[in-house]
Order: structure tokens, then sequence, then C-alpha cells
């Protein structure tokens, strides 16, 4: 009998009992030995490879369901159903009996019943438990997952009779549940229940963990569109008034719905100072916490940054816009969070209408918004790609597929040509760290900030271009000279470590030499870079400018390392270099020829030459009987 049975069972997804058929079949039949044994073999790895496939389409579906529940977030229709779905996904997947999700009540001290899948209890969905009973009260106090397979056999939890009976109830035995979390403040449970006993997997807890971070979001999405929703209705309401009365009505009206439209087409600062110009007229400036632009609509003229410190923090202190001349300043924050500033130059004689007024606090209540909300992707992308970029450097994860993985969602691909630019910098770390997430996002690379520098892995094969272009830019950003050096290609995720150490090398012999604000490859350095550098690597300065030649030596058993020599030593003479080898001066040419082959043609130039004489030199003292003794 054919082994190719088992891809057959294989191709048509046979249970496991199947593949013992074969088998049996061969025996029935006589078969020997032999054939017995290659089946028997044959039939392990095509179950292996049946409980991989099983595995790969378990966690493919777990991914989908991951996938659908961030599209039900981003279709966000109405709390209950994507809380409803999130613990239907959670029943499906993990295969339980019972889903369910409690909501944390911090004025009452306990965690109450919000969402059930496949419950029967109506004691049980009525259920509210307080903090520290139970599993749910456990999780909800600590904020840790717990996960029970015999719930009422286990003692780590406090139970209380009533909690019990109504566990009892539903007929609950293993239970897991996993904190849904905001920040560090743990805003309920989502729990995963079977009514046999059975253990939780990390696989689970971890699937079950993620679900419930979507569960999380949802409810601060909500929240967040409530307070968005309220401000709209307040804002219809006072449209309507205003319409009835006049004209300064349907400008604020139209200001109000311009706004809304910009946070759903993803609009930015400048689209919203836009927007209150268009409508009140004069000029607007924008700042950020520290006093930086965001954004400039018109000529906003002179300012005094105390007078402007001062009616800025009147408006936070106030909640409202304040008046100073003919400027109108409003703190654009969130709760005690100051996140900038609105500075607008009134036309006229700088007078606002209350209507005015609020389209000027309402702009900057958006522009909260939407800089929170770009914080919060910037932030989220910038741990995972420092993150990633962390082990690549350190080499503490050696499963290259799942760096790949994780490299993939975003937008990196490390089986791609990459350098490594290492940056020093003196300027301010929160805005270099964040002109570099920025910088590595666009360019589909990695970043990571350690102190004052910055290492950036950017899609690329010339080295010596990208750290002139980050050199640049960086220090461009930073108002402040920003040195950047490079190494690469980097071919390969394990390769990244040792780019690493050679571009920090590249950026230290810049500083040395005096080029501060420069950019440039290791390989333009050359020989520099080994004499001026702290890491002092002579083997990869050797295998640079001679590494071929002494390869081919090696290979072939030839002399041309000895031949360089001789050559060097003689002043660029062939018969001379003849005469010391004692071998005929056409041997010489058609050796110096395989060098010009093996190192480029420009190896005689002087630049080349320098480095070329200066790695012989060191080749010969660090290699005991090596060409010297060749003479």
């Amino acid at each position: 009998m054919s082994c190719d049975v088992f891809l057959e069972l294989l191709a048509r997804e046979a249970s496991a009992a199947e593949f013992e058929a074969p088998l049996l079949e061969a025996r029935v039949a006589g078969a020997d030995p032999g054939v017995l044994a290659a089946l028997e073999t044959t039939k392990l790895a095509a179950l292996r490879v049946r409980s991989l496939l099983e595995r790969r389409a378990r966690r493919e579906a777990e991914l989908a369901a991951l996938f659908d529940t961030a599209s039900d977030l981003a279709g966000l229709r109405g709390l209950d159903a994507v809380l409803e779905a999130i613990v239907r996904r959670a029943r499906r997947l993990l295969s339980a009996d019972v889903s369910y999700m409690t909501l944390s009540d911090d004025e009452r001290g306990d965690t109450c019943m919000r969402v059930t899948d496949g419950s029967v209890s109506a004691a049980f969905r009525a259920l509210r438990i307080p903090f520290g009973s139970g599993l749910a009260g456990l999780v909800a106090q600590t904020g840790t997952p717990y996960a029970s397979g015999d719930y009422f056999a286990d003692q780590r939890f406090h139970h209380r009779n009533y909690i019990d009976t109504a566990v009892q109830e539903e007929n609950l035995v293993a239970i897991l549940g996993v904190p849904m979390r905001l920040g560090s403040r743990v805003i309920g449970v989502l729990f995963a229940a079977n009514r046999t006993a059975r253990p939780f997997v990390p696989e689970e807890v971890a699937l079950l963990g993620s679900l419930a971070a979507h569960a999380a979001i949802a409810i601060d999405n909500a929240r967040l569109l409530d307070e968005t929703r309220a401000t709209l209705e307040e804002l219809s309401a006072a449209n309507e008034l205003i319409k009835a009365r006049s004209a300064a009505v349907e400008r604020a009206a139209q200001a109000h719905d311009r706004m809304t439209a910009l946070v759903v087409r993803g609009g930015g600062v400048q689209d919203v100072a836009a927007v209150i110009i268009d409508v009140l007229g004069g000029a607007l400036l924008a700042l950020d916490a520290e006093g930086g632009r965001l954004a400039v609509v018109g000529s906003i003229g002179e300012l005094s940054e105390a007078e402007i410190r001062d009616a800025a923090a009147a408006s936070r202190a106030l909640g409202r816009a304040v008046q100073r001349g003919d400027l109108w300043v409003a703190s654009i924050a969130a709760g005690a969070e100051v996140l900038g500033t609105f500075v607008l130059r009134a036309p006229g004689a700088g007078e606002l209408s209350g209507s005015d007024q609020r389209i000027l606090e309402r702009g900057a209540l958006v522009t909260a918004l939407l800089l929170l909300f770009r914080r919060s992707v910037a932030e989220a992308e910038e741990r995972v790609r420092g993150e990633l970029l962390d082990d690549l450097l350190t080499g503490r994860v050696t499963d290259v597929d799942a760096l790949r993985a994780r490299a993939r969602p975003v937008g990196v691909d490390l089986d791609a040509p990459h350098v490594l630019v290492v940056v020093r910098h003196d300027g301010d770390r929160p805005r270099a760290g964040f002109w570099a997430a920025s910088y590595a996002s666009a360019a589909h690379g990695l970043v990571a900030t350690r102190g004052d520098e910055i290492v950036l892995l950017l899609p690329g094969l010339d080295p010596g271009g990208a750290a002139r272009r980050v050199a640049r830019e960086c220090g461009a950003s930073l108002g402040m000279p920003a040195t950047a050096g490079a190494a690469g290609p980097v071919r390969s995720p394990g390769e990244a470590a040792a780019a690493y150490q050679e571009a920090g090398r590249c950026a230290d012999a810049l500083l040395a030499l005096g080029r501060t604000g420069d950019g440039a490859g290791a390989a333009e350095l050359g020989f520099v870079g080994l004499l001026i550098g702290d890491g002092r690597d002579v083997e990869s300065f050797l295998a640079t400018a001679l590494g071929p030649v002494i390869d081919y030596d090696e290979r072939r058993g030839t002399k041309l390392v000895r031949t360089l020599e001789a050559y060097f030593e003689a002043g660029g003479s062939l018969s001379r270099a003849a005469e010391r080898l004692h071998i005929h001066v056409n041997t010489v040419t058609q050796r110096l020829d395989r060098v010009g082959k093996l190192l480029g043609e420009r190896w005689q130039s002087p630049a080349h030459a320098l480095e070329i004489q200066l790695a012989l030199r060191l080749y010969r003292l660090s290699v005991p009987g090596g060409p010297a003794g060749d003479r």
C-alpha cells in the first residue's frame, strides 16, 4: 500500500481516526514489517501536519474574529450591539457554554452583569458582585485575569452564598475572567465559562484578553460619542434658537456642521482653523502644549508670549474663551491635560458675539479630540515599532517568522533590504521622538528612541544617502544639529544588531571629526572610522577593504595578498615587485588583474590604495605566519 493515501486523507480533511485505516488494511493484507513501519511513520507525520493545520485554522478564525470586532467598532452604531457581538464571539471562539460581561460601579463598589450569551438563569443575569468576592469580584478588584477549572472547589476565591447560588443555577463549573481596562482603570470583566470542568490554556486567556480590550475601546468610544452627540445636540438647539433671532445662527450652524464633517473625514488642525477663520474672519494661530505652531491661517501679527500664556491659563480656569484686546484666546484641553491654545485676532474692533465665541470654543473642543486621537494612534504604532526594533537590535527574539508577523501590520517588510541609522542629538527628547515616529511611519520603517539617540531601520540600499536625509530633516525639526551614522544594507533580521553597532560607531566618528549635523554611511568613512570610532572594529575593516582577496587566497591557495604587499612596497612598480617575489612581470600583472576583479576597478585610486595598504599592515600584524611569512 502506498503512503500517498495519507496525503489524500489530509486533502479531504479526514478525522484523526481515519488515519488508522490504511495501517489496519496493510496488516490484514500481510504487508511486510518494512512497509508497516513506513506506513506508521507516514501516519504519524500526517497526523502532525493535520494538527498543525487545525491550529492554524483555529488561529485564523481567532484573528478573523478580532478583525471583525475591530470592524464593528469602526462602524459603531450602538454600544449594546457591539458588546453582544464580542460576548458571542468569545463564546464561539473558546467553545464555551456561556460567555458574559460585567461592568464596574465604583460608587457601589461592585461589578454588575451587563451582557450574557448562553445564559438561562434570570438570577445569574441580574447578578451584582462586590469587589473582591468570587472570581468576578477578584478580577474587577485586582485587574488580573483568573481562571478556574472547577470554581466551587477553588479556594482562592471568597465564595458568597447568593453568588454561588446564581452560578449553580446556571450550572457553571469552569470559569475564565479577564479585565477590561481603560489605562490603569478596570471598567469591567469579560468571562467564558463551561458547565463541565476544563482547564483554560494561555492562548485562550490571551484571546479573551484581546476581546476584552476591544470591549473596553467600544465602551470608551461610546462615551466619547455620547459626549460628542450631546455637544452636537446642544449646538443643534442653539442653532434653532439663533435661526429664529439673527443671521449669526446660520453662520454658527454652518461652522459646527463643517467641523463635524472634518472629524468624520479625518481632517486635521489646519482644516479646523480654516473653517473657523472662514466663518469668523480675522487670523488664527493654533499652538501646541509647548508653544510650537500647529496651524496658522492669516497674518496673526506680533504676539506677547507671556500675555498668551496668562490668557490661556484664564481660559482653562473659566472653561471658555477670554479676550485680550483684539485677541481671543481659547485653551485646547482634555480634562486637566493641556493640549494647546487657539489665538484668534478678530476682525474690526475685535469683538465677538456669544455665538461666535462658542464657535471658537467648539473648534478648540474638536481640535482636542483630533489631537487625542492622533496621539493615541501615534503612541500605539510607536510602541509596536519600538518594541520590534528593540528585539531586532538585542536579538532577544530568534523566531524570524514571529518577527515578520509582527512587522507586517505596521507596513514593514523584513525580507526587503534596509539601512540602519543611528542619530545623535541634544534636542528636546519628546519632540525628537515624535519626529522619529512620524518619519519611520511615513517611510514604512521602524524606530526606537534611547535617551539622546534615535535608531531607525529604513527600507533602502544607500546608508549614506539615508543618513544625510535623516540628519537634515531631524535637525530641521529640532531646530538644532542632528548627526546620523548609517550601516547596511541589512538583508535579514539577524543582521540588524551588527549594523546597529556599526552605525553607532559611524555616528561617533562623525562627532569626533567635528562633522556635527552631518550624516554618512559607515563604508564612506573607511579607515577613518576605524581610527576614530570607539569600537576599533578591525575585523570589519579588513573584511571591507581586503576581504575578497583574503578569501580568494584561502580558497585557491594563491598569493594575491603577498603580491599586493610587494606591489605597494615597490612603489607601484611591476618589475620591482616581480623581483621581490622572484616571479615574472606577467605573473604580477595577472595577479593584479585578479585583484582588480575582486576589489573593483578603482582599487588603485589614492583613497582606496591607502585603505588597502592599511588593511595589509593590519592583516600582517593580526595573522601570525600570514603574508609576512610568504616572503
